[in-house]
């Protein structure tokens, strides 16, 4: 979910260290951002590089993969601090959350809100070097990404709709080369949303009686036993709609190495979801976070599909 924690010892681990290095002030805020959990950006950039390498001739440009990768760390930190302020009552009776900045009272609400306006000010600098379909688009993004926490008060389904807020950069990323959104990018925008909804369906599973106790639905509670057998759905789905999407750039589709990569994919998420274990929090958090190896076999899919 947009406030996703990496989940596992090892970046637990490797948060401390990095905390070492960052003077005792700037601690609570850059926890507040998620700074030093980095797979949720990671789920969040991945979208905008594929939306881009899609629309490139060749290899896409260097400056707009950092832009992107800029705007998705805003984006990500920005969110992260909106489903705190949001939370910060409930995540004071969950023991992986108690300790969040907000929660705990380390940061004050004010001083969540002046960190929120200067990243959204930071991320409208990054907008404004884009055509004005991107910055269209972006902007239009705010509105999923100031809804999408509630969602899970009001519905079983709030992956579908971070789904929706985390693979609007697909679109983002053609409209950045093409000016305009495409057919092909629509298709991977809709392949986009299967893959959050596979990969945060295997993150709640670590919070299912947590989300239990304090009322939050998700698809994890909704599925129940029967997850396994929706996840791979989701991620079938996922692999059709990126096929798809590939058939649809013009002007015959990509190559079929660009297939082949796909079949990587494939095989990498079904490994994954072999050696899944629903009940088992540092497990679900793993199998989560590998979601960004899944998400790099598509890009290069997608580049060496475009180059040969």
């Amino acid at each position: 979910m947009m406030e996703q924690d990496d989940g596992t010892r090892q970046h637990t681990t490797t948060s401390s260290a990095w905390r070492a290095h960052v003077p005792l002030w700037a601690q609570p805020y850059l926890r507040l951002m998620r700074v030093d959990k980095p797979a949720g950006t990671w789920l969040l950039l991945l979208p905008c590089w594929w939306g881009l390498a899609l629309a490139s001739d060749s290899l896409p440009s260097a400056w707009f993969l950092f832009l992107f990768a800029v705007g998705a760390m805003v984006l990500r930190a920005a969110g992260c601090i909106v489903n705190d302020l949001y939370d910060r009552k409930l995540d004071r009776l969950v023991a992986r959350t108690r300790d969040r900045p907000l929660a705990s009272g380390e940061i004050s609400v004010w001083q969540a809100l002046l960190l929120l306006a200067a990243l959204l000010l930071l991320g409208l600098v990054v907008l404004l070097q884009f055509n004005p379909t991107t910055v269209w688009l972006g902007a239009s993004s705010l509105a999923l990404v100031f809804t999408y926490p509630l969602m899970k008060r009001a519905t079983w389904w709030p992956q579908l709709f971070l789904g929706f807020t985390f693979n609007w950069g697909v679109l983002m990323g053609g409209a950045a080369v093409l000016e305009t959104v495409s057919w092909a990018h629509l298709a991977m925008y809709v392949a986009g949303i299967f893959w959050t909804l596979a990969y945060d369906t295997l993150y709640a599973h670590q919070d299912k009686k947590d989300d239990v106790f304090v009322g939050i639905k998700s698809t994890a509670l909704l599925f129940g036993e029967a997850s396994l057998r929706w996840i791979a759905l989701f991620y079938a789905l996922t692999i059709v709609f990126l096929f798809w999407a590939g058939r649809l750039v013009p002007p015959d589709g990509l190559s079929p190495v660009y297939g082949w990569g796909l079949v990587v994919a494939a095989c990498f998420a079904a490994y994954q979801l072999m050696i899944w274990k629903p009940d088992d929090p540092e497990n679900c958090g793993r199998r989560f976070a590998a979601n960004r190896d899944f998400g790099f076999i598509v890009l290069a899919a997608i580049v060496l599909g475009k180059l040969l």
